[in-house]
């Protein structure tokens, strides 16, 4: 049987062979005591001769990917998933905190390295290409996410702190969100669009850790927020096809 290996803050954890391992605000991972997440939100265990991450919370979601970003899925609360990859990164958002952690598998059942996306197209998520302010918006807001050395925890701004960063007009800001959400939804991601009420904050943490795990922005497209602040990109943008 394999062995998995768990790291978060550059710290390391074992989950050991016929034993639960718990995360959440109390467990054998704590990660964080914030009011916003549950004590026990994710549980890894063995079942079957597989690892299996179940979400034993009941209001928050994590997702999950194969950390190539090839394949990414989204688990709500009830749901699991086998843990099938060598690599695979979690992601989960509480309050205006993202969190991430990797969990390293010594059976390789599967690799993504050269996977594309099946004719059903359920399982994996094409490129999406974005605008250049497309883009800058994404990065703002998973900027404190991207810039960690190590898997961890990053703040995710207000929509009006990542309009100051950019120098954009909220309205501005607002409304290329209102598209990034939308061209995503499109494609099929789950998580950023619901019914009337839906809370910004949610759709904003979701929308990081989408955009992190399926590598559709990285640590080196924070370049470009600098290069904006110095005037490479303007402070103010144009339709830019939105």
């Amino acid at each position: 049987m394999s062995t998995l290996r768990i790291e978060f803050c550059g710290e390391h954890y074992t989950a050991a062979e016929g034993e639960d391992f718990v995360i959440g605000r109390e467990g054998d991972l704590e990660i964080d005591d914030n009011p916003y997440l549950h004590r026990r939100f994710l549980l890894i265990t063995q079942e079957n001769g597989l690892w299996w991450i179940a979400n034993v919370g009941t209001l928050l979601s994590a997702t999950v990917s194969d950390g190539s970003g090839g394949v990414q899925a989204w688990l709500p609360p009830g749901a699991r998933l086998p843990v099938v990859f060598p690599f695979v990164q979690v992601l989960f958002s509480a309050g205006a905190t993202t969190y991430d952690f990797t969990i390293q598998n010594d059976a390789q059942y599967f690799s993504t390295t050269h996977i594309h996306a099946g004719a059903s197209g359920t399982t994996t998520i094409g490129a999406v290409p974005l605008t250049s302010s497309q883009r800058l918006l994404v990065v703002a807001l998973s900027e404190q996410v991207l810039a960690q050395d190590s898997p961890g925890r990053g703040q995710i701004p207000s929509n009006a702190e990542a309009a100051e960063r950019l120098g954009w007009p909220l309205t501005t800001f607002n409304r290329k969100l209102d598209n990034v959400c939308e061209k995503l939804d499109k494609v099929g991601v789950a998580g950023l669009r619901g019914g009337r009420g839906k809370l910004a904050t949610n759709r904003r943490a979701r929308l990081v850790e989408y955009a992190v795990a399926s590598h559709l922005v990285s640590r080196d497209d924070l370049v470009l927020l600098e290069r904006n602040a110095a005037g490479g990109a303007g402070p103010r943008v144009p339709g830019d096809g939105e």
